[in-house]
Protein backbone atom coordinates (compact mmCIF):
# COMPACT_ATOMS: atom_id res chain seq x y z
CA UNK A 1 0.00 0.00 0.00
CA UNK A 2 1.45 3.22 -1.05
CA UNK A 3 0.59 6.62 1.03
CA UNK A 4 1.72 9.84 1.29
CA UNK A 5 3.02 12.61 3.93
CA UNK A 6 3.73 16.13 3.26
CA UNK A 7 3.96 14.50 -0.89
CA UNK A 8 6.21 11.86 -0.06
CA UNK A 9 5.56 8.74 -1.02
CA UNK A 10 6.02 6.22 1.98
CA UNK A 11 4.91 2.32 1.54
CA UNK A 12 2.95 0.35 4.23
CA UNK A 13 3.00 -3.46 4.38
CA UNK A 14 -0.39 -3.79 6.10
CA UNK A 15 -3.29 -2.12 4.59
CA UNK A 16 -5.12 -0.19 7.30
CA UNK A 17 -9.01 0.23 6.56
CA UNK A 18 -11.21 3.25 7.55
CA UNK A 19 -13.05 0.76 9.71
CA UNK A 20 -9.60 -0.58 11.55
CA UNK A 21 -8.91 3.00 12.32
CA UNK A 22 -12.12 4.02 14.03
CA UNK A 23 -11.58 0.54 16.13
CA UNK A 24 -8.08 1.31 16.92
CA UNK A 25 -9.07 4.81 18.17
CA UNK A 26 -12.15 3.98 19.51
CA UNK A 27 -10.60 1.61 22.34
CA UNK A 28 -8.40 4.22 23.36
CA UNK A 29 -11.04 6.18 25.09
CA UNK A 30 -12.52 3.91 27.56
CA UNK A 31 -15.46 5.52 27.54
CA UNK A 32 -16.15 5.16 24.49
CA UNK A 33 -19.90 3.56 23.46
CA UNK A 34 -19.19 3.45 19.84
CA UNK A 35 -21.66 5.93 18.81
CA UNK A 36 -19.32 8.26 16.81
CA UNK A 37 -17.86 5.60 14.65
CA UNK A 38 -21.51 4.76 13.63
CA UNK A 39 -22.10 8.13 12.48
CA UNK A 40 -18.48 8.03 10.20
CA UNK A 41 -19.82 4.69 8.93
CA UNK A 42 -22.85 5.84 7.76
CA UNK A 43 -21.45 8.94 6.35
CA UNK A 44 -18.83 7.04 4.34
CA UNK A 45 -21.19 4.58 3.08
CA UNK A 46 -22.82 7.62 1.46
CA UNK A 47 -20.19 8.46 0.01
CA UNK A 48 -19.27 5.88 -1.92
CA UNK A 49 -22.99 5.74 -3.64
CA UNK A 50 -22.55 9.25 -4.73
CA UNK A 51 -19.19 8.24 -6.01
CA UNK A 52 -20.53 6.05 -7.87
CA UNK A 53 -23.61 8.25 -9.29
CA UNK A 54 -20.12 10.85 -9.75
CA UNK A 55 -18.49 8.43 -11.77
CA UNK A 56 -21.31 7.86 -13.52
CA UNK A 57 -21.94 11.44 -14.99
CA UNK A 58 -22.23 11.24 -18.77
CA UNK A 59 -23.39 7.77 -18.99
CA UNK A 60 -26.82 8.47 -17.37
CA UNK A 61 -29.00 11.10 -16.69
CA UNK A 62 -28.01 12.67 -13.78
CA UNK A 63 -25.33 16.06 -15.08
CA UNK A 64 -27.81 19.34 -15.16
CA UNK A 65 -29.64 21.69 -13.30
CA UNK A 66 -33.00 19.96 -11.13
CA UNK A 67 -34.60 22.66 -12.21
CA UNK A 68 -35.14 24.12 -8.44
CA UNK A 69 -33.65 26.37 -6.15
CA UNK A 70 -32.47 25.79 -2.91
CA UNK A 71 -32.76 27.98 -0.16
CA UNK A 72 -29.58 29.98 -0.63
CA UNK A 73 -31.49 31.49 -4.06
CA UNK A 74 -29.10 28.64 -6.22
CA UNK A 75 -30.03 26.52 -9.02
CA UNK A 76 -29.79 23.09 -8.20
CA UNK A 77 -27.96 20.73 -10.12
CA UNK A 78 -29.47 16.87 -10.26
CA UNK A 79 -26.53 15.58 -8.31
CA UNK A 80 -27.30 18.06 -5.68
CA UNK A 81 -30.61 16.79 -5.02
CA UNK A 82 -29.23 13.58 -5.23
CA UNK A 83 -26.78 13.68 -3.03
CA UNK A 84 -28.99 15.27 -0.39
CA UNK A 85 -31.18 12.73 -0.12
CA UNK A 86 -28.35 9.82 0.21
CA UNK A 87 -26.76 11.54 2.92
CA UNK A 88 -30.22 12.55 4.86
CA UNK A 89 -31.80 8.88 4.56
CA UNK A 90 -28.20 7.38 5.60
CA UNK A 91 -28.10 9.73 8.71
CA UNK A 92 -32.07 9.18 9.52
CA UNK A 93 -32.48 5.49 8.70
CA UNK A 94 -29.96 3.99 11.16
CA UNK A 95 -31.41 6.22 14.15
CA UNK A 96 -27.45 7.21 14.63
CA UNK A 97 -27.78 11.50 15.22
CA UNK A 98 -30.84 13.02 16.70
CA UNK A 99 -30.49 16.11 14.27
CA UNK A 100 -28.88 16.73 10.73
CA UNK A 101 -28.75 20.41 8.58
CA UNK A 102 -27.79 20.13 4.91
CA UNK A 103 -26.87 23.10 3.01
CA UNK A 104 -29.75 21.93 0.24
CA UNK A 105 -32.64 22.00 3.23
CA UNK A 106 -34.13 25.32 4.44
CA UNK A 107 -34.30 23.88 7.79
CA UNK A 108 -32.66 22.01 10.52
CA UNK A 109 -34.50 18.04 10.46
CA UNK A 110 -35.32 16.97 14.27
CA UNK A 111 -35.04 12.99 14.20
CA UNK A 112 -35.25 13.23 17.66
CA UNK A 113 -38.49 14.47 17.10
CA UNK A 114 -39.77 12.19 14.98
CA UNK A 115 -38.45 8.96 16.53
CA UNK A 116 -38.83 8.92 20.21
CA UNK A 117 -36.21 5.88 21.07
CA UNK A 118 -33.68 8.24 19.09
CA UNK A 119 -31.17 9.00 21.96
CA UNK A 120 -28.15 10.08 19.94
CA UNK A 121 -26.50 12.83 21.15
CA UNK A 122 -24.82 14.03 17.99
CA UNK A 123 -25.98 16.42 15.10
CA UNK A 124 -24.54 16.76 11.51
CA UNK A 125 -24.18 19.94 8.99
CA UNK A 126 -23.29 18.86 5.52
CA UNK A 127 -23.04 20.46 2.77
CA UNK A 128 -23.62 17.41 0.33
CA UNK A 129 -21.90 18.02 -3.13
CA UNK A 130 -19.68 20.89 -2.89
CA UNK A 131 -19.07 22.29 -6.72
CA UNK A 132 -21.82 20.31 -8.29
CA UNK A 133 -21.76 22.99 -11.31
CA UNK A 134 -18.58 21.66 -12.18
CA UNK A 135 -19.56 18.07 -12.72
CA UNK A 136 -20.80 19.03 -16.26
CA UNK A 137 -17.00 19.48 -17.13
CA UNK A 138 -15.61 16.48 -15.24
CA UNK A 139 -13.70 18.75 -12.33
CA UNK A 140 -13.65 16.98 -9.01
CA UNK A 141 -16.46 18.16 -6.78
CA UNK A 142 -17.03 16.97 -2.60
CA UNK A 143 -18.73 16.73 0.66
CA UNK A 144 -18.24 18.55 3.58
CA UNK A 145 -19.17 17.71 6.81
CA UNK A 146 -19.16 18.98 10.87
CA UNK A 147 -20.15 16.89 13.88
CA UNK A 148 -21.44 18.45 17.20
CA UNK A 149 -22.56 17.67 20.34
CA UNK A 150 -25.87 18.76 20.95
CA UNK A 151 -26.68 21.35 23.20
CA UNK A 152 -29.93 20.91 24.47
CA UNK A 153 -31.45 18.21 27.17
CA UNK A 154 -31.34 14.56 25.51
CA UNK A 155 -34.70 13.22 24.48
CA UNK A 156 -35.91 16.79 24.10
CA UNK A 157 -36.74 18.12 20.71
CA UNK A 158 -33.91 20.07 19.12
CA UNK A 159 -33.69 23.65 18.67
CA UNK A 160 -31.84 25.86 16.48
CA UNK A 161 -28.61 26.57 19.87
CA UNK A 162 -27.90 22.78 18.93
CA UNK A 163 -27.04 23.86 15.17
CA UNK A 164 -25.62 27.40 15.60
CA UNK A 165 -22.54 26.18 17.82
CA UNK A 166 -19.29 28.19 17.05
CA UNK A 167 -16.69 25.96 15.34
CA UNK A 168 -14.40 25.63 18.05
CA UNK A 169 -17.33 22.90 19.50
CA UNK A 170 -17.13 20.68 16.72
CA UNK A 171 -16.20 17.06 17.74
CA UNK A 172 -14.97 15.97 14.41
CA UNK A 173 -15.01 17.73 10.49
CA UNK A 174 -14.00 15.73 7.08
CA UNK A 175 -14.58 16.12 3.34
CA UNK A 176 -14.92 13.56 0.95
CA UNK A 177 -13.13 14.28 -2.42
CA UNK A 178 -14.42 12.92 -5.60
CA UNK A 179 -11.32 13.25 -8.28
CA UNK A 180 -9.37 11.06 -9.92
CA UNK A 181 -9.53 9.04 -6.78
CA UNK A 182 -12.08 9.31 -3.81
CA UNK A 183 -10.65 10.40 -0.59
CA UNK A 184 -12.46 10.68 2.71
CA UNK A 185 -10.15 13.16 4.94
CA UNK A 186 -11.60 13.89 8.22
CA UNK A 187 -10.11 14.93 11.94
CA UNK A 188 -11.53 14.19 15.71
CA UNK A 189 -9.27 17.16 16.86
CA UNK A 190 -5.97 15.05 17.00
CA UNK A 191 -4.80 15.34 13.70
CA UNK A 192 -6.23 14.91 9.81
CA UNK A 193 -6.28 11.54 8.07
CA UNK A 194 -6.82 10.74 4.72
CA UNK A 195 -8.28 7.46 3.36
CA UNK A 196 -8.55 6.45 -0.50
CA UNK A 197 -11.17 4.43 -2.05
CA UNK A 198 -10.67 1.05 -3.61
CA UNK A 199 -13.38 1.05 -5.50
CA UNK A 200 -12.78 -2.56 -6.79
CA UNK A 201 -13.56 -3.78 -3.18
CA UNK A 202 -15.35 -0.73 -1.80
CA UNK A 203 -12.88 0.02 0.57
CA UNK A 204 -11.26 3.02 2.05
CA UNK A 205 -8.11 2.49 2.91
CA UNK A 206 -5.52 4.98 5.05
CA UNK A 207 -3.04 6.86 2.36
CA UNK A 208 -2.48 9.82 4.32
CA UNK A 209 -1.56 9.98 7.59
CA UNK A 210 -1.32 12.50 10.09
CA UNK A 211 -1.40 15.53 7.50
CA UNK A 212 0.39 18.88 7.82
CA UNK A 213 0.13 21.27 6.10
CA UNK A 214 4.05 22.27 4.57
CA UNK A 215 5.20 25.68 6.45
CA UNK A 216 5.83 27.22 3.21
CA UNK A 217 3.56 27.94 0.35
CA UNK A 218 3.58 29.99 -2.52
CA UNK A 219 0.35 28.81 -4.11
CA UNK A 220 -2.89 30.76 -3.55
CA UNK A 221 -6.31 30.02 -4.82
CA UNK A 222 -8.73 32.85 -5.34
CA UNK A 223 -11.47 33.56 -8.29
CA UNK A 224 -9.27 36.62 -9.83
CA UNK A 225 -12.36 37.59 -12.06
CA UNK A 226 -13.81 39.31 -8.63
CA UNK A 227 -10.59 41.27 -8.12
CA UNK A 228 -12.15 44.95 -9.03
CA UNK A 229 -14.73 44.09 -6.39
CA UNK A 230 -11.93 42.73 -3.50
CA UNK A 231 -12.24 44.81 -0.43
CA UNK A 232 -9.11 47.26 -0.56
CA UNK A 233 -6.77 45.17 2.11
CA UNK A 234 -6.98 42.04 0.08
CA UNK A 235 -6.28 43.17 -3.35
CA UNK A 236 -3.16 45.31 -1.31
CA UNK A 237 -1.93 41.71 -0.68
CA UNK A 238 -2.10 39.45 -3.61
CA UNK A 239 -0.43 42.87 -5.72
CA UNK A 240 2.24 42.99 -3.06
CA UNK A 241 3.01 39.14 -2.53
CA UNK A 242 3.04 38.71 -6.48
CA UNK A 243 5.62 41.76 -6.63
CA UNK A 244 7.56 40.56 -3.88
CA UNK A 245 7.95 37.14 -4.38
CA UNK A 246 8.73 35.35 -7.71
CA UNK A 247 7.68 32.22 -6.92
CA UNK A 248 4.16 33.17 -5.73
CA UNK A 249 1.15 31.92 -8.45
CA UNK A 250 -2.25 30.94 -8.78
CA UNK A 251 -3.79 27.41 -8.65
CA UNK A 252 -7.79 27.69 -8.89
CA UNK A 253 -9.87 24.72 -9.46
CA UNK A 254 -13.18 26.34 -8.76
CA UNK A 255 -14.04 23.82 -6.31
CA UNK A 256 -12.90 24.67 -2.88
CA UNK A 257 -12.84 20.92 -1.72
CA UNK A 258 -10.35 20.22 -4.23
CA UNK A 259 -8.64 23.91 -3.93
CA UNK A 260 -8.22 23.32 -0.18
CA UNK A 261 -6.95 19.57 -0.05
CA UNK A 262 -4.52 21.00 -2.89
CA UNK A 263 -3.38 23.30 -0.32
CA UNK A 264 -3.03 21.23 2.72
CA UNK A 265 -0.70 18.76 0.31
CA UNK A 266 1.20 21.00 -1.56
CA UNK A 267 1.25 24.21 0.66
CA UNK A 268 -0.79 27.57 -0.14
CA UNK A 269 -3.29 30.17 0.87
CA UNK A 270 -7.20 29.66 -0.38
CA UNK A 271 -8.70 32.93 -0.57
CA UNK A 272 -12.73 33.65 -1.07
CA UNK A 273 -13.56 37.84 0.28
CA UNK A 274 -16.62 39.16 0.07
CA UNK A 275 -17.04 41.27 -3.42
CA UNK A 276 -20.01 43.36 -4.83
CA UNK A 277 -22.71 40.43 -5.52
CA UNK A 278 -21.93 38.68 -2.13
CA UNK A 279 -20.65 41.78 0.67
CA UNK A 280 -20.75 39.21 3.40
CA UNK A 281 -18.96 36.59 1.34
CA UNK A 282 -20.13 33.44 -0.48
CA UNK A 283 -19.35 30.44 1.29
CA UNK A 284 -21.53 29.15 4.41
CA UNK A 285 -20.33 29.36 7.43
CA UNK A 286 -21.37 26.19 9.13
CA UNK A 287 -21.16 23.49 6.23
CA UNK A 288 -18.39 24.96 4.55
CA UNK A 289 -16.14 27.41 6.47
CA UNK A 290 -16.29 25.39 10.07
CA UNK A 291 -15.46 22.00 8.68
CA UNK A 292 -12.45 23.32 6.88
CA UNK A 293 -11.30 25.73 9.35
CA UNK A 294 -11.25 22.86 11.81
CA UNK A 295 -9.27 20.41 9.56
CA UNK A 296 -7.10 23.10 8.04
CA UNK A 297 -5.92 24.06 11.74
CA UNK A 298 -5.76 20.49 12.74
CA UNK A 299 -2.85 20.22 10.02
CA UNK A 300 -0.59 23.12 10.95
CA UNK A 301 -2.39 25.76 9.32
CA UNK A 302 -5.02 28.64 9.82
CA UNK A 303 -8.54 29.94 9.20
CA UNK A 304 -9.75 33.56 9.36
CA UNK A 305 -12.51 35.55 8.20
CA UNK A 306 -11.85 39.58 7.31
CA UNK A 307 -12.58 40.49 11.17
CA UNK A 308 -12.04 37.31 13.38
CA UNK A 309 -10.87 33.55 13.09
CA UNK A 310 -13.20 31.21 11.76
CA UNK A 311 -13.92 29.16 14.85
CA UNK A 312 -14.66 31.61 16.83
CA UNK A 313 -17.79 33.32 15.25
CA UNK A 314 -21.02 32.89 16.37
CA UNK A 315 -23.67 31.83 13.95
CA UNK A 316 -27.01 33.70 14.25
CA UNK A 317 -28.57 31.16 11.35
CA UNK A 318 -28.51 28.64 9.76
CA UNK A 319 -27.42 29.56 6.13
CA UNK A 320 -25.02 32.47 7.09
CA UNK A 321 -22.42 33.02 4.99
CA UNK A 322 -19.02 34.59 5.99
CA UNK A 323 -15.56 35.76 4.38
CA UNK A 324 -12.93 32.86 4.44
CA UNK A 325 -9.49 32.90 3.85
CA UNK A 326 -7.57 29.08 5.20
CA UNK A 327 -4.26 27.76 4.50
CA UNK A 328 -0.08 27.58 6.37
CA UNK A 329 0.24 30.30 9.06
CA UNK A 330 2.54 31.88 7.87
CA UNK A 331 0.71 32.95 4.21
CA UNK A 332 -2.30 33.73 6.60
CA UNK A 333 -0.12 35.49 9.15
CA UNK A 334 0.92 38.11 6.38
CA UNK A 335 -2.95 38.56 4.66
CA UNK A 336 -4.24 39.14 8.94
CA UNK A 337 -1.68 41.96 8.97
CA UNK A 338 -3.58 43.62 5.71
CA UNK A 339 -6.49 42.71 6.51
CA UNK A 340 -6.55 44.53 10.58
CA UNK A 341 -4.25 47.49 8.40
Amino acid sequence: MIWFVNGKQKQSKHMITLGEFLIANQQKHHHSTGEFSKVIHALRLAAKMVNHKVNKAGLVDIIGKYGSVNIQGESQQKLDVFAHKIFIEALTNRKIVCGVASEEADDFIDIQGKENDVESKYIVLIDPLDGSSNIDVNVSVGTVFSIYKRVSKLGTPLTSADFLQKGSAQVAAGYVLYGTSTVFVYTTGNGVNGFTLNPAIGTFYLSHPNITIPSEGHLYSVNEANFASFPKSVKSFLKDQKEKDPKYSTRYIGSMVSDIHRNLLKGGLFLYPPNAKMPEGKLRLLYECNPMAFIVEQAGGKAVSMHERILDIHPTHLHQRASFFCGNSEMVDMLSSYLHS
